[in-house]
């Protein structure tokens, strides 16, 4: 499987085959059919090696284990970029991912969440994890001399009297020293937590 999630991460998981993975392997690809069952379930055993690398939450401080594990996925979806598509698009999920899921919930319900909440935090996490990925990974440039660059071209392009806040953003924010686009994960993230922490409050009244 590893060879597997290295070609993904070379050339994506859309151009990923079985005729690819057993030129890397070097053997013949009727081969690889003697050990799966075919491409589905190459791609399950991928997604459940991503799962395999993300910390596992537990700890009795619920925030802090669902505040790691938030960095964790995203540093690991980072590193393999194809997983965000797939993650959650396996009907056949494997043991290091049922454990993952397993954890998440456990903390979560062990703190006091209902397994109504519990269920709504998961799917808030996965939701703003996933998606800040997808759109970190669809920006332009990275880095903050690249987000310089772009803000600066934008400027250059914008009548500051006709989008005076759009203005203002770029010089007193995305132009300044030390930006980081990844910051704003932090701060989205905490958001989010603080929210459900009012949430569990209320159903522990």
């Amino acid at each position: 499987m590893e060879a597997a999630v290295a070609l993904a991460d070379e050339d994506g998981a859309a151009s990923f085959s079985m005729r690819k993975l057993a030129e890397r392997l070097q053997v013949e690809a009727m081969s690889l059919y003697h050990h799966f069952a075919g491409k589905d379930q190459i791609l399950d055993g991928m997604v459940d090696a991503v799962f395999s690398e993300m910390e596992v939450p537990f700890g009795p401080d619920w925030k802090a284990a669902m505040r790691e594990r938030a960095l964790t996925a995203r540093a690991v979806m980072t590193r393999h970029p194809w997983a965000v598509g797939l993650v959650d698009s396996r009907s056949n999920p494997g043991h290091a991912t049922l454990r993952h899921h397993e954890a998440v919930v456990r903390c979560l319900r062990s703190a006091g969440f209902s397994v109504q909440l519990a269920a709504h935090a998961f799917a808030l996490m996965d939701s703003y994890i996933y998606g800040f990925v997808l759109q970190e990974q669809n920006l332009p440039l990275q880095g903050a001399e690249g987000f310089e660059e772009v803000a600066g071209n934008l400027l250059a392009q914008m009548p500051a009297e006709e989008f005076p806040y759009l203005t203002e953003m770029a010089v007193e924010h995305v132009m300044q020293p030390g930006y980081s686009f990844g910051k704003e994960f932090t701060f989205g993230l905490e958001l989010i937590l603080d929210g459900l922490e009012r949430e569990l409050a209320k159903e522990l009244l």
